[in-house]
């Protein structure tokens, strides 16, 4: 598996290469977004660890994640940064990260994250989810609905994906919560969403049920 870490901090990037490739990872490393793209150039990675702050300026990590999402990149997003407010951590899912790991953090943490992002994604991988007429393409990030393509926010995809991934189970509340929005207290978020969906799509799209959320049926 082919992992790039964006990290302009040598002290915090070296550690990461040293232990991704002492687990047999292909890991590369860029202290810049110009070194970044280089990278991108040569293949694309299965997981991306991306700092916010870079040299190009204090956001720059938050602009490469969309950039990179709006040109089709599939795999795994994980922020690693020093910015621990909770606005910084929706905005970086609203983006199409995967996930947010606030500095300073322990080495075998950042490794168990890695490994649930690959396995997330290699699990999934090449698949098209059909629902009636919706279809959801996994790898294009692509939902059509009667052979109509209706655009997603990163986020609104990601909670259909994981309904769609598992058709017939119920999702609690708390479980979306903690796997989409990084465990917000409040559901507004989550409401706000199922509603999107069911606007952008139909209101089949996602069923309320007697312990949370599953995918509906037309």
């Amino acid at each position: 598996m082919r992992i790039l870490v964006v990290e302009d901090e040598l002290g915090i990037l070296e550690p990461i290469l040293t232990l991704l490739r002492r687990e047999r990872y292909e890991a590369l490393g860029a202290r810049s977004l110009e070194e970044a793209w280089s990278l991108l150039a040569e293949g694309e990675p299965d997981v991306l660890i991306l700092d916010i702050m870079l040299p190009e300026g204090e956001d720059a990590g938050f602009r490469f994640a969309e950039a990179l999402r709006q040109g089709g990149f599939r795999g795994g997003i994980l922020f690693l940064t020093a910015r621990d407010a909770l606005e910084d951590r929706i905005h970086g899912l609203e983006l199409g990260g995967d996930d947010y790991l606030v500095k300073p953090f322990h080495l075998e943490e950042l490794l168990a994250r890695i490994k649930a992002l690959a396995r997330r994604h290699a699990d999934f991988k090449g698949r098209i989810l059909r629902r009636g007429s919706l279809e959801v393409d996994l790898v294009a990030r692509r939902v059509t609905l009667g052979g109509r393509e209706v655009a997603l926010s990163p986020k609104a995809f990601a909670l259909l994906e994981l309904l769609a991934q598992h058709p017939d189970r119920t999702f609690s509340r708390e479980e979306l919560l903690e796997r989409l929005f990084l465990g917000a207290e409040t559901d507004a978020v989550l409401r706000v969403y199922v509603q999107k969906l069911r606007q952008s799509l139909a209101p089949w799209v996602v069923e309320r049920v007697p312990g949370g959320y599953r995918l509906g049926k037309p």
